[in-house]
């Protein structure tokens, strides 16, 4: 569960030390009128103002603020957030009518003149709000855009999709992430919702880009639960001999998700790069984390 007050205390935290005197200056009044009810055109003036006094500079978080984060918020993160966004988003939080049923109309308003600066802020502001069902729609609307900026903001780093959406929504974003290779192990709740669906779309997708002769995404394998096994082995048996180096270290993650223990003790590498993730995979340790350091090492596009 979500501890309300963490959160705003690490944000008012980030804030103080991430911000410039000048936009330190714009919170401090414009925290005031926040909290003397301004809303409506007032307050989205004030989001855009926050451009004034804040830039997109990313925030460069330390390990011991990301581990404050996940302590405050489970499966949340701040990693990709810049300044304008933290601080549009403290605005957003320093709102006193969060809850009541005003709000959510307000918030829906807010979207219809955003720019994507502004969009992006308040997709991110998604996990932190309070009854959050009220705005699965909305969240579900990003997931069909053709920004991936705006797209990332609602999947990654956030426990809102894994929380609110069905599994035809749930479905549609992991599927989406992969199709956009966008650094999966970053959805948060995969590891908790492999669902016999998801892996049989994954299979699908991976079919498809076979068949045309194009690359699998590295996200693949995360897509792999412990369904379709013969599906899954056929895949992996057909791929392995070909695949890079870190395409091998993520196929045996996956592997392990998908439960192909067999199939794991027949392929033992002699790759000295390749044999901690065997041995991981072996050991059952193939979390999303796992993935991590493979999406960090790819080459760019």
């Amino acid at each position: 569960m979500a501890s309300e007050h963490s959160v705003h205390q690490l944000l008012e935290a980030l804030l103080d030390e991430h911000l410039t005197e000048s936009g330190r200056a714009f919170w401090a009044k414009a925290q005031g009128q926040v909290a003397d009810g301004a809303q409506g055109q007032t307050f989205a003036n004030l989001l855009a103002m926050a451009s004034r006094h804040a830039k997109r500079q990313p925030l460069g978080l330390t390990d011991t603020e990301l581990a404050a984060a996940e302590g405050a918020l489970p499966g949340w993160s701040p990693r990709a957030w810049n300044r304008l966004e933290l601080l549009r988003i403290n605005l957003i939080l320093a709102r006193p009518d969060l809850a009541q049923a005003s709000f959510a109309e307000e918030f829906e308003a807010l979207f219809r003149f955003a720019d994507e600066g502004e969009t992006c802020a308040l997709y991110r502001s998604l996990p932190l709000l309070p009854r959050g069902e009220r705005f699965t729609w909305r969240a579900a609307e990003a997931c069909r855009t053709n920004m991936l900026t705006v797209f990332e903001a609602v999947a990654l780093d956030s426990p809102y999709p894994v929380t609110h959406f069905d599994d035809t929504a749930w479905h549609q974003l992991v599927i989406k992430a992969l199709f956009l290779d966008c650094p999966l192990y970053r959805v948060s709740g995969l590891d908790q919702r492999l669902t016999p669906e998801l892996t049989r779309m994954a299979l699908d997708w991976a079919e498809e880009r076979h068949s045309a002769g194009r690359h699998y995404h590295l996200g693949l394998w995360l897509c792999l639960g412990p369904h379709h096994p013969e599906r899954v082995r056929q895949l992996l048996e057909q791929h392995w001999s070909e695949a890079t180096t870190t395409e091998q270290q993520a196929m045996l993650l996956g592997a392990a998700r998908a439960g192909q223990t067999q199939w794991l003790a027949s392929v033992e590498p002699a790759d000295p790069k390749v044999l901690p993730y065997w041995q991981n995979a072996t050991a059952g340790r193939s979390e999303q984390a796992q993935f991590a350091p493979l999406f960090a090492e790819r080459p760019s596009a």
